[in-house]
């Protein structure tokens, strides 16, 4: 499943403080959160790709992903390697309103979520203060039953943990260090810049591995290494993700979608799309979508 759902209504904030992974615990593909993800990353090493460009993982690194941003880890776990981040997860217009009294706090907040972010990770935080600040409401949080105590405490969590974050987004503004991937990461970034030019088109492995100058084979091993994941499934992902946009953001007919997305038969991508999301395309708008 690419969609990590989860009930912003019945509880509005998913978090965690120093989560802890060891042995191959924390394998992911590509997936999406219809929320927004601030991750804190203490310890661990491997590569992020977000945005078709990929980000090696150090301890220090503020990651930010915006609603429904599609991203994926590739973690190492050798010589005791340990992966160990806090996060916090929720739905960014439920909590606007409580910004509304410090402008340029708004501003920052309307910023991380809507904007067009130049990089999606910061690095070298190093920050006590935003660890401390994940700390206490992880401790507070996990004691409150009532959804209006919850509201409150979310809140004044979110005003603390974004003026924290504008502190240090002004701190690395303007010289946000270029990291620089791996040469084997950067042709997956090629691969990815490539899909995200031709998804929408009918798929053929050897028209793209001439386009990228690489044999089929080695196209094909270069990209499942990693991501772990094969181009076909990937391109999968991203019709779904694409489908899942247009279905909660515009009124198009399902066939108009499936057309979009490229996939012409409307009987084969409802029935993807339920074997990924576990409902229909028009039970998905239903209870997902805006209108």
């Amino acid at each position: 499943m690419i969609f990590y759902a989860h009930n912003f209504m019945a509880n509005p904030l998913d978090i965690a403080y120093r989560r802890r992974s060891e042995d191959d615990q924390h394998r992911e593909t590509f997936h999406y959160h219809p929320g927004l993800e601030v991750l804190y990353i203490h310890d661990g090493k491997g590569t992020m790709i977000v945005n078709n460009n990929s980000y090696p993982i150090k301890p220090g690194m503020l990651c930010i992903f915006q609603p429904c941003q599609l991203h994926h880890l590739t973690l190492e776990y050798d010589n005791g390697q340990v992966f160990e981040r806090s996060l916090a997860v929720f739905e960014p217009t439920m909590f606007e309103d409580d910004f509304r009294q410090w402008p340029s706090l708004h501003d920052f907040y309307k910023f991380i979520h809507r904007g067009e972010l130049p990089v999606p990770c910061l690095y070298e935080v190093h920050d006590p203060h935003l660890s401390s600040v994940f700390q206490n409401m992880h401790e507070r949080y996990r004691a409150l039953s009532d959804l209006d105590d919850k509201q409150e405490e979310i809140s004044l969590f979110l005003v603390t943990l974004f003026r924290a974050m504008k502190q240090i987004w002004d701190r690395q503004k303007g010289r946000i260090p270029a990291y620089r991937p791996r040469h084997e990461h950067h042709r997956v970034e090629r691969i990815l810049t490539w899909i995200e030019d031709h998804y929408a088109e009918p798929f053929r492995l050897d028209e793209m591995a001439r386009a990228l100058h690489l044999s089929p084979w080695h196209l094909s091993h270069l990209f499942k290494q990693a991501t772990g994941i094969s181009i076909t499934e990937y391109i999968t992902t991203r019709r779904i993700h694409l489908a899942v946009q247009l279905l909660t953001t515009t009124s198009k007919p399902i066939s108009v979608i499936a057309h979009e997305v490229g996939l012409t038969n409307i009987s084969y991508f409802c029935k993807l799309f339920k074997s990924r999301m576990g409902i229909t395309p028009l039970q998905y708008r239903k209870k997902w979508g805006t209108s």
